[in-house]
């Protein structure tokens, strides 16, 4: 019996590409579209993300949740180089752009000035009375945020597809969204947190490949005790800027500080083992590490330093005498701020300890306006701004960050080879959350989650990659998986046109407003 002259179906041309794989190796194999699309793409995404956070931005005319802190704080710099106190009515006199309730007198503030200082700049353009003016800067940094996510996601996938999902999803998830068009700091912090990753991605993609070649050349078939160090890594240098201007606005950022110098000794290690160093952990630890310590942490100290410039260059800030010399009064202040955060427990009917964050149980709604005229040919109307993400990216990257956990862990237990991308989004959120953890009693509330929604797109994006297939996959297999994403995509797209309307408070029915209560917790 002779065999068949075809092979069974499933079998059958395996090595083809599929659709997908046809348009894009016909945009990115050429050399000229792909330089073509490496700008066009990021442009693009990035200026979604700006229309999506700047239109409209003046609405509501009205200091809305903490603004009431911030704005006001913002302005009270650019005039007196410190925070006063404000009178009775400040809210509303401010809005109309009288600022006559500021007095000279220092208020205790618990966050640094960094993140009032950028705000201070758009109020200082348009004038107090701007309700753009107040949120202006915010856009624009959450929008630059969009752009470091793509890079980020570019640094860890070599690919421009996987950047470019990863930014389109961050330029339309609502929680990013909510937090760029507010006068907050959150949105602040998270671009000066992924902006130093990205930095230290930059300094990994840079050095490792020096520290295995330089250490596999000198030592030629003997084994060497020790790596070379390395002074110069100017990835740190930035990273250790960039992530002292995020603690410059709220001292979370000193978290994700400290979990960058765990990375560094950690990677350093493992690219010694990898060139055959034989003291691997102690040339990481005791030669290294004290470099990359200098490296990153004095220039994150100085730029915190620095923030508080105002402070030490005036004499009417809060604690400024209260002590003999400035920098005790300042460390003095700093203890104050301390106690301050430790023992926040106050009741708050918004407030969401950290366990319930993954789930997503306790959103907060920033403002709530009502409207008299009908709307849509409805009498009851309302306009909402709640920081609830899009539903779908968030549970979906929750799932892919423990897909990547589990992968993680089961290559280091079965030392099996696995993509060090996927290191990035898990100490990113390790960063991001745990530390949160540990205050179960304090008053905290869910749109701090917005320093996590990159790192979890990021998560989705590798997870989302791996559902695509790669080459060597099946043909079947690859298009199954191709299409997947694409449905995940595009529902993702028509969940954030469903919610927008209550990302940015536009007056919607009440039968609307009331189809996005999923939980009874999202009122």
């Amino acid at each position: 019996m002779t065999a068949p002259l075809l092979p069974p179906l499933e079998e059958r041309h395996d090595d083809r590409p599929t659709g997908w794989e046809r348009l894009r190796d016909a945009w990115l194999g050429d050399p000229a579209r792909l330089r073509l699309v490496s700008w066009l793409a990021p442009a693009l995404v990035t200026l979604l993300a700006a229309v999506l956070r700047i239109t409209g931005i003046g609405h509501p005319h009205a200091i809305v949740f903490d603004e009431t802190y911030y704005v006001k704080d913002a302005w009270s710099l650019w005039v007196q180089g410190y925070e006063g106190t404000w009178g009775d009515k400040a809210n509303e006199l401010f809005a109309s752009g009288d600022t006559s309730a500021l007095q000279t007198a220092g208020s205790f503030v618990v966050h640094p000035p960094l993140g009032k200082w950028l705000i201070a700049l758009g109020i200082a353009a348009f004038g107090p009375g701007s309700s753009f003016g107040w949120r202006i800067s915010t856009a624009i940094i959450g929008t630059l945020t969009v752009l470091v996510v793509y890079l980020l996601a570019k640094a860890l996938t070599r690919s421009v597809v996987a950047a470019t999902l990863a930014g389109l999803l961050l330029a339309v998830d609502g929680l990013g969204i909510v937090l760029s068009r507010i006068g907050l700091l959150d949105g602040i912090l998270t671009f000066f947190i992924v902006l130093g990753i990205l930095f230290l991605v930059y300094d990994r993609q840079r050095v490792m490949p020096r520290l295995e070649d330089r250490t596999s050349h000198e030592r030629g078939d003997a084994p060497t005790l020790w790596g070379r160090v390395f002074w110069g890594r100017p990835w740190v240098v930035l990273a250790g800027l960039a992530l002292g201007a995020a603690t410059s606005v709220k001292w979370s950022g000193a978290y994700v500080l400290a979990a960058a110098g765990i990375y560094l000794v950690v990677t350093d290690a493992l690219a010694r083992r990898r060139a055959g160093v034989a003291l691997w952990p102690t040339d990481a630890v005791l030669r290294q590490g004290p470099v990359s310590f200098l490296l990153l942490v004095p220039v994150a100290a100085a730029t915190y330093l620095a923030s508080w410039s105002g402070w030490f260059l005036t004499s009417g800030g809060y604690d400024r005498n209260a002590a003999d010399g400035a920098l005790a009064s300042w460390l003095k202040y700093h203890s104050d701020i301390l106690a301050f955060h430790v023992g926040l427990t106050s009741s708050h009917p918004y407030a969401s300890p950290a366990w319930q964050w993954p789930l997503l149980i306790r959103p907060t709604a920033f403002w709530v306006g009502g409207q008299d005229a009908p709307c849509f040919g409805t009498d009851h109307c309302i306009g909402t701004i709640t920081s609830i993400p899009n539903p779908l990216i968030w549970y979906l990257g929750v799932a892919a960050a423990v897909y990547l956990l589990v992968r993680f862990v089961r290559g280091l237990v079965l030392r099996s080879p696995m993509p060090w991308s996927y290191a990035i989004p898990l100490v990113g959120l390790a960063a991001t959350y745990l530390p949160w953890l540990a205050f179960p009693e304090r008053t905290i509330f869910q749109f701090y989650t917005v320093v996590m929604a990159p790192f979890l797109i990021l998560a989705l994006v590798l997870a989302l990659r791996d559902i695509a297939g790669r080459r060597s996959a099946p043909r079947h297999r690859r298009q199954a998986g191709q299409r997947t994403v694409l449905v995940i995509v595009v529902l993702i797209l028509l969940v954030s046109a469903f919610w927008y309307p209550l990302w940015i408070g536009l007056p919607v029915p009440w039968w609307f407003w009331q189809a996005h209560n999923w939980m009874i917790t999202w009122i």
